[in-house]
């Protein structure tokens, strides 16, 4: 046993011995010329892990952004009627395509290339792109994959108030004006390097696209509900109807949530730093909240018109919340955050009765979600922003220059650049896209016929409902007429057992 204590114990002191030395030997080594080369090149080299991490976090918020999409399909599809669901799938499958390469081709140059403070004129084709976008770090290609899933989002929104009357050629006529030129030399003004409006003395700021996406895509789903006109049988609260109901709140509901998810991609990923960990989460946590509060007034200003908890209502409240915060997110507090997302869910309801009442038919409510709550969350942004922070930085936040609102000692100069890049904005796009609606609407393309619309975009348009697809749409049924189920009741030429209703 003494043995055994002894060499244990000598073991020890050996160990220890060995570690002492080598702690003498490191620190001795890196004191000298040579060792403290090494720590510099060390140094250089752990500063050239942030590009790749900044990069890896724009592309990874880009895949979640470009997910939003799903959810568009699925809240359009739920809101339409059942005649014209595949009709919004393909629309907003092509818009998505032509948005990839009108944005490859020229609609990123517009936007993001070296220019004036009007518009861009570099990078056409991705020609000439450097290795990484300006002073942000971050892989020029993953910087314009990021910016395709925004531009994707704006074109998908035009379409939320044109559902079921828009012809397809017409669609893709149009997506050409906005993917290719209205968003992005719109988007140039606030975004793009030397933008007038971000220039201003005090700037205008849209951090993540309150404005840029929302308002642009809002304001011209309005000017293409107006120039199409109402659906055929379309009556008005005015005039004793009203809007009618979407015929899947199922898929409309996913629909929202997965917009929801996918804004967190939206939001936070507009950092382009993965640095900024505070600023990230502080971004994720107001938007949860805006989300949460818009819905909750929704629900709560509609119940007292009928007694019931509208489910429609609930789930563009929460879109609004979420785009009107999309603007302030960096720079405003959580208690502001929800302020934000319930004044942004009464919003929307004013909104929807506002386009009631000028006879536009918005089936999705697209204008009163994206348009109206857009200009709301631009607006707050000059009342609610708390001073704290300044912009995300590449390796973290810089507060050299804060931004301040009107409740928190600012004073009205942020709310005032606010007010101006809103109106400038919201009325540029307003008779651009009354422009361009208007000007396809002359290709007889826009609009399909009455005939086509009764018959359903489906089955018009695309050949196959989106339901049944084994059966044709209209007048067909399995069973030929004249022949008799197995209970002996006789079938009439649509398909429905004589006698019963579809109710």
């Amino acid at each position: 046993m003494r043995r055994s204590f002894g060499a244990y114990l000598g073991g020890k002191m050996v160990g220890l011995g060995a570690v002492l030395a080598a702690i003498y030997l490191f620190t001795w080594y890196f004191g000298t010329q040579a060792g403290a080369s090494v720590l510099r090149d060390t140094a250089v080299k752990a500063g050239d892990i942030v590009n790749p991490v900044n990069t890896v976090w724009t592309l990874v918020t880009a895949f979640l952004v470009f997910f939003m999409q799903a959810g568009f399909m699925m809240l359009e599809g739920g809101f339409a009627r059942t005649r014209e669901v595949s009709n919004i799938m393909i629309e907003c499958i092509a818009d998505t395509a032509m948005c990839g390469i009108l944005f490859w081709a020229f609609g990123f140059a517009f936007m993001f290339g070296n220019g004036n403070g009007w518009i861009g004129y570099h990078f056409f084709f991705l020609q000439g792109i450097p290795h990484t976008y300006g002073t942000t770090g971050v892989a020029f290609l993953a910087f314009f994959l990021f910016q395709f899933a925004f531009a994707d989002t704006a074109s998908t929104i035009v379409s939320g108030a044109m559902v079921g009357r828009t012809g397809f050629k017409g669609d893709l006529l149009y997506s050409i004006g906005v993917s290719g030129f209205i968003y992005p030399i719109f988007g140039h003004w606030i975004w793009g390097p030397n933008g007038w409006l971000a220039t201003m003395d005090v700037p205008f700021r849209d951090f993540a696209g309150s404005t840029v996406v929302h308002t642009i895509g809002g304001v011209l789903a309005l000017t293409g509900a107006i120039a199409l006109g109402p659906r055929v049988g379309r009556v008005f609260k005015r005039d004793g109807g009203g809007l009618p109901p979407g015929h899947n709140m199922t898929l409309a509901a996913l629909g929202g949530i997965i917009l929801w998810f996918g804004w967190y991609g939206f939001n936070p990923g507009s950092t382009l730093s993965a640095m900024d960990f505070e600023g990230i989460g502080r971004i994720a946590t107001n938007t949860t909240l805006a989300a949460c509060a818009g819905s909750l007034v929704a629900i709560a200003w509609v119940y007292p018109r009928s007694k019931k908890f509208d489910v429609g209502i609930s789930i563009n409240g929460l879109l609004a919340g979420l785009v009107a915060i999309t603007c302030p997110c960096y720079w405003v507090s959580p208690a502001g955050a929800i302020a934000i997302g319930a004044v942004a869910g009464a919003v929307v309801v004013l909104a929807v009765d506002f386009t009631e009442w000028i006879r536009v038919d918005d089936p999705c409510g697209a204008f009163a979600v994206h348009g109206a709550a857009g200009i709301w969350g631009t607006l707050s942004l000059g009342l609610f922003a708390v001073g704290n922070y300044g912009v995300p930085g590449p390796t973290g936040p810089d507060s050299s220059t804060v931004v301040k609102g009107l409740f928190y000692g600012g004073g009205i100069h942020q709310l005032w650049a606010q007010f101006i890049g809103s109106l400038t904005i919201t009325v540029a796009t307003l008779a651009a896209g009354l422009a361009l609606m208007y000007l396809v609407k002359v290709t007889r393309t826009l609009r399909i016929s009455e005939e086509g619309e009764l018959e359903g975009l489906d089955i018009h348009e695309h050949g196959a409902s989106a339901y049944h697809p084994e059966y044709a749409y209209m007048g067909y049924s399995p069973i030929p007429a004249g022949k008799t189920t197995g209970n002996g009741s006789a079938y009439e030429p649509s398909g429905v057992p004589t006698g019963v209703t579809t109710e």
